[in-house]
């Protein structure tokens, strides 16, 4: 265990705090060194709102008083422990940015990362920086973060206003001045991993100044030290640092321990996100497959779909009893796309995309049967694309999210896949942005401190008498796919 940079608590166990701001809730987990869980607290955030324009917002002002307390309440748990925290790291969605004025409080909507409205800023993005793109295998699209900017940037043309990614805000008003973003995050808005700098001849084509941005640095890197201010009103100790965090997927995949190449997670949350460890830059031609830099070197090679957890929300009440029935009836008698929004993005992209049924359920227990295999699925199409992409897989894929704790789940999806998986409870982001905290302050490295703090995994076998069944259903999924045109 390394020196920290600061002591608050003097002697005491170091602990550190990772943020996870998401869609519906901010979350707040401390942590000590070995990945203990010493306090944790939530609080709600507004449901966004969708517009039939494809608008997706929230009010962006409601991020730091839900994240603050949080904070608070986490460390009032602590008491006076809470002066041993050393670290803090912020991680939320990729793609949702907002804008804010000189005391970072945000002067307008965010614009979250699935609204859809960015279609002709990405084109000219696209166009103008086409050299790069194909360098760092990013495509921007309608719902990148650098279309979000531009939508910004056209409604707040001042340009003392700056335009910055969710942990940002929150960073800011924890350190008390502008702070730098983190590559992770600022991936999908503009900027060259490769070269180290944003991509500045396509975002002045989609209207976005590269002045209003933030300096970027990469993950698990300090950004600063906790204000008197935030300490009174968080309760966290003053020269508590910072550290710049990573999207939600990159969280997860960290927090489950893939840290190393040929690693590799499949995160369910309210979308599915599969995410690898690769020594090399993976280049998909189609932009499906796209890299984050791995914080200590290499790459991490995934994507995110719009399939995963939200495929059950109309039955979240009810997921422990339908799952008991799904696992005795078996495979389902139908194959299914539970796609509940327009489009995909992964393991094909395209807009057209809708989710379908081959035929009607017998009852509600089979067409949740039928979303738990299409699900599956859709992460064995995943893996197989990233395989005919180059990446190596080594050892059984690592599970995590809401998903994971779902035995039932687990067992269909080892099924599906034809090999265990390793299941890894509580490997959500909130850990993983600990993780990030502790690398360099707690711990030497993220290896290390993944070694220490991931929690254990443990192995799901495939069913019995279901692999070669399923292997069928999926053949009959991915044809269906072929025959609608999605999948090339």
């Amino acid at each position: 265990m390394s020196t920290r940079t600061s002591d608050p608590g003097g002697s005491a166990e170091p602990l550190v705090v990772g943020v996870d701001v998401a869609t519906a809730e901010v979350r707040a987990e401390v942590r000590d060194g070995r990945g203990g869980l010493a306090a944790s607290a939530s609080a709600a955030l507004p449901r966004p709102t969708h517009g039939a324009d494809g608008s997706a917002e929230q009010d962006a002002r409601t991020w730091w008083p839900a994240a603050r307390e949080a904070l608070a309440r986490c460390t009032a748990e602590l008491g006076d422990r809470s002066r041993a925290i050393a670290a803090l790291a912020v991680c939320a969605t990729s793609g949702t940015v907002t804008a804010v004025d000189t005391g970072a409080e945000p002067i307008a909507p965010a614009i979250m990362y699935d609204d859809r409205r960015g279609t002709e800023p990405a084109a000219r993005a696209r166009r103008a920086g086409a050299g790069r793109w194909n360098d760092i295998g990013i495509t921007p699209s309608a719902t990148s973060g650098l279309a979000h900017l531009a939508l910004l940037a056209e409604r707040t043309e001042d340009p003392d206003t700056r335009l910055v990614h969710t942990p940002d805000v929150i960073a800011e008003r924890l350190v008390g001045h502008p702070v730098a973003t983190d590559s992770s995050h600022a991936l999908k808005s503009g900027y060259d991993p490769l070269r180290e700098q944003w991509v500045h001849e396509a975002l002045e084509a989609a209207g976005v100044a590269p002045e209003r941005l933030p300096e970027v640095v990469a993950p698990a890197r300090p950004l600063g030290l906790v204000s008197r201010k935030a300490a009174a009103e968080t309760g966290l100790p003053v020269g508590c640092q910072v550290r710049s965090g990573m999207t939600d997927g990159c969280a997860g995949q960290l927090a489950a321990g893939a840290v190393e190449s040929g690693q590799v997670v499949t995160v369910i949350g309210t979308t599915m996100v599969l995410k690898a460890v690769s020594t090399e830059l993976v280049h998909d031609p189609t932009g499906v497959v796209y890299s984050h830099r791995h914080p200590e070197g290499g790459w991490l090679p995934g994507g995110a779909s719009n399939t995963g957890g939200e495929a059950l929300a109309d039955v979240a009440g009810e997921l422990a009893e339908l799952d008991r029935a799904a696992e005795e009836l078996g495979p389902a008698g139908l194959v299914c796309y539970p796609l509940r929004r327009r489009g995909e993005r992964f393991p094909f992209s395209d807009e057209r995309a809708r989710g379908f049924r081959s035929a009607e359920p017998g009852d509600r227990v089979e067409l949740h049967r039928a979303r738990l295999e299409g699900v599956a699925f859709c992460e064995k199409l995943a893996l197989r694309r990233l395989g005919a992409l180059g990446v190596t897989v080594s050892g059984p894929i690592r599970t995590a999210g809401g998903g994971a704790r779902s035995s039932t789940w687990c067992r269909i999806r080892a099924s599906v896949l034809g090999e265990p998986v390793l299941r890894v409870p509580g490997a959500g982001t909130p850990l993983g942005a600990a993780l990030l905290a502790a690398s360099g302050t707690v711990h030497p490295d993220l290896s290390s401190a993944a070694a220490a703090m991931a929690p254990r995994a443990r192995m799901v076998e495939p069913v019995a008498g279901e692999v070669e069944r399923l292997a069928e259903s999926y053949e009959a999924f991915r044809a269906e796919l072929t025959a609608r045109g999605w999948l090339a």
